[in-house]
């Protein structure tokens, strides 16, 4: 035996362990890792795809039936017409090339589709910056025929496509079919089938060198046989490899596959989050709680609505559905995407002032605790509250008050200055207490917020905001939310007693009552939906932000519109802002099943109630009705037999509409001596006046002097406050001084009228 046989005998022996231990076809495929992770829904639809390697951008594994028959041909014919024939080396081909390098002329190479896998799957055989040595050739062709051996040929094929470099970081075929086409590898045709395969040999060069060979290919596509025998995919005609070009042009600039791409990357990204702390593997496809269905119909209502209120100034917007019964995310919608000039912030996790819709927590705590039932009167009109930093002086919406109302129309009409005062009774500690039980994550402490907290003036997410009513819906009870990765089997949410049940229920019945709201929605307002739902709505300071959340007997719905920013909205109201999308949700999930309002819970009690006629007038206060009450709380008769003095009731009693004595002495019954106003810029100067009241208010002739000058006659006077210390007089008409108090103004100058 010569030298040279001993040589390869001996490179052979050396290589063959090496060989032996190439992987198996399923160890190559579980091995395999994208790098995207396929975010899916519960139904196992890809909701979202996010980028995780930024080294090299690979896509699934595409099994081999999922190929389009052109690029497979194309890509025989152009890298191994005998694949199917030899044994893992094609030894005619390489007899050919060595008698082509020994008269210097150019043949097709040598290489395999079986040998090139051979080099993907060991990087000891992979061809480096000056070729690859004798013994990595003998190597690869060793190992090229033990892979032939233990794999099938459609597994080689396979594995070679979903390996292959194409260009740049673009590696294997779903990658490249999505990347430079658009498309999944299945749809790929006979054209760019032959610019696939030309960039296997020339990755890296320009499109005119990349279409000149894929016009080569394209040609013996269209006159090459199939293994099959049938007739090729593509009618036998002259290429246009002009046409060919272009789309070379066209293709190698494109990037159409992009980072994050679907529904739901807000969501994704919590889900890919969960899924790390769990250990997961960044190729793993993460299946989701999120309804696919669901999930796009919410994207659509989002953003068709702010299309529709485009120049008002709003943007942005979030929607979360929750399942009431396991609390599993149905939705989510972090932003309007396109239309949002901060589509990365997350409007589900993002903090926002709640406005009003903190008040159902607030009622049923005052229910729950027997300071108040549903048909307890409360008086809205103005008030100014005494704290340690000035006056609080709440105002409602649309900057007017009802008088005295029952406290289903207070909270169904969503009427501030009742909240206050109803928050005065529970107290701001207990209230912060009953909020973080519905586990609201306030970061500041009750005495930071004060009397505001009943009008949400502490920043939350709508992720527990809308959590909490969920509690609601669930009869008073808590649970967390349940995480976004769908478990393998269902798990029992672990329910703990945050309301009382039938404090819970009532403030259900109360906000799905159409008739309760009218005083402020009117009666053919959009929150009326067909099935039954519960719903609050809430507007935040200077209209930054704008809620309606609510639930049926199967869902909790929570929408938030506005801006990221922060910046105010142009006339966007409860009604106009988030309250139509909501309300389109609930449409679409209960379209083809019905919502049944609840059954009370035993404790309850109902009778009918009848109102008496307000102060000075003979109509009654309001239309007598049967009511719902907490067992020990009802009565048949709510009314006012005299007008409390105080600019605020401190107690239940009162509220019960039992009788208050009036006062000998005529005295300044609001504001407190000493109290502190305090300007806000952020409102219009003519809905910032200090209101001054006497007690007794049927006492004649009185009159109002301000730092000794005349300032109003009469029980009540307004006054537009000014910086600096005043004195405040009140006189007969005589000019006698009855009573007298200091006050201090701070802030921004105001400007007279």
């Amino acid at each position: 035996m010569g030298l040279a046989k001993w040589c390869l005998v001996l490179c052979a022996a050396v290589c063959a362990p090496v060989a032996w231990g190439l992987p198996t076809f399923d160890e190559v495929r579980r091995a395999h890792q994208p790098s995207e992770v396929l975010v899916l829904s519960r139904e196992g639809e890809v909701l979202q795809r996010l980028r995780t390697d930024a080294s090299v951008r690979r896509g699934q594994w595409v099994a081999l039936p999922e190929v389009s028959a052109a690029l497979r041909q194309a890509m025989l014919l152009s890298e191994d017409r005998r694949f199917y024939e030899h044994s893992g080396v094609d030894w005619r081909a390489a007899s050919a090339a060595a008698w082509g390098n020994l008269w210097n002329t150019r043949t097709r190479g040598a290489s395999t589709l079986t040998m090139q896998l051979a080099g993907l799957l060991d990087e000891d055989w992979r061809q480096g910056p000056g070729g690859r040595s004798v013994a990595q050739k003998l190597g690869q062709t060793v190992a090229a025929q033990v892979l032939d051996r233990r794999w099938r040929k459609d597994q080689i094929l396979e594995a070679y496509l979903n390996l292959v470099p194409f260009r740049g970081e673009v590696v294997g075929i779903d990658a490249l079919a999505r990347t430079l086409f658009g498309k999944a590898a299945h749809g790929l045709d006979a054209q760019e089938a032959a610019l696939a395969a030309a960039l296997v040999r020339a990755p890296n060069a320009r499109a005119a060198q990349v279409a000149q060979r894929a016009c080569g290919v394209w040609r013996e596509m269209q006159v090459a046989p199939t293994r099959t025998g049938r007739a090729p995919p593509v009618a036998a005609q002259a290429a246009d490899c002009t046409a060919l070009e272009m789309l070379a042009h066209a293709a190698l600039q494109r990037r159409a596959w992009p980072a994050s791409e679907g529904v739901a990357p807000h969501a994704a990204r919590r889900a890919l989050a969960q899924a790390q702390q769990g250990g997961v593997s960044p190729g793993a496809q993460l299946r989701t709680t999120l309804s696919a269905p669901l999930q796009r119909f919410a994207v659509q209502s989002l953003t068709q609505h702010l299309r529709e209120l485009q120049g008002r100034q709003v943007e942005d917007g979030a929607v979360l559905v929750l399942d009431n019964a396991s609390g599993e995310v149905l939705a989510w919608v972090g932003s309007s995407g396109a239309l949002s000039g901060a589509a990365e912030v997350d409007g589900v996790l993002a903090l926002r002032q709640p406005g009003s819709t903190l008040k159902p927590f607030l009622y049923a705590q005052a229910l729950a605790e027997r300071r108040l039932t549903a048909a307890s009167l409360v008086e809205d009109s103005p008030a100014q509250i005494a704290t340690p930093g000035g006056l609080y002086i709440p105002q409602n919406y649309d900057r007017q008050f009802k008088g005295w109302v029952s406290v289903r129309t207070a909270l169904a009409a969503s009427l501030n200055v009742p909240a206050v005062r109803t928050l005065v009774m529970v107290s701001p500690d207990a209230f912060y207490r009953q909020l973080q039980a519905l586990g609201l994550p306030l970061r500041e402490s009750a005495g930071y917020y004060g009397y505001s907290l009943a009008l949400g003036s502490a920043e939350l997410p709508l992720l527990p905001l809308a959590n909490a009513y969920r509690a609601l819906a669930n009869g008073g009870r808590h649970s967390p939310v349940a995480p976004l990765l769908r478990a393998e089997r269902p798990v029992r949410p672990a329910f703990t007693r945050a309301v009382d049940e039938g404090a819970a229920w009532i403030v259900g019945d109360i906000l799905a009552d159409p008739l309760a709201r009218a005083r402020t929605f009117g009666t053919d307002s959009v929150l009326a939906t067909r099935a039954w739902t519960a719903v609050k709505t809430g507007t935040s300071k200077d209209m930054r932000d704008n809620w309606a959340i609510g639930w049926s007997s199967r869902y909790t719905v929570g929408v938030w519109v506005g801006n990221a920013s922060g910046a105010p909205m142009h006339e966007v109201s409860g009604t106009s802002g988030a309250a139509p999308i909501w309300a389109a949700l609930m449409a679409h999930l209960h379209a083809r099943s019905p919502s049944r309002a609840p059954a009370a819970p035993a404790a309850l009690v109902r009778q009918p109630v009848r109102f008496g006629a307000g102060p000075g007038a003979e109509v009654p206060l309001e239309a007598a009705r049967t009511e719902w009450f907490v067992a020990g709380t009802q009565q048949a008769l709510f009314a006012i037999n005299n007008v409390a003095d105080s600019a605020y009731l401190t107690s239940a009693k009162g509220q019960f509409g039992l009788d208050s004595e009036v006062m000998g002495a005529v005295r300044i019954a609001a504001p407190a001596p000493g109290s502190i106003v305090a300007l806000d810029p952020d409102i219009p100067p003519q809905h910032q006046r200090v209101h001054f009241m006497a007690s007794p208010a049927s006492a004649p002739g009185l009159r109002w002097r301000m730092d000794g000058k005349p300032l109003g006659r009469g029980a009540q006077v307004a006054w537009l406050p000014w910086p600096g210390r005043h004195v405040v007089q009140l006189t007969d008409a005589r000019g006698r001084v009855l009573d007298e108090l200091r006050i201090e103004v701070r802030g921004a100058g105001v400007a007279r009228r």
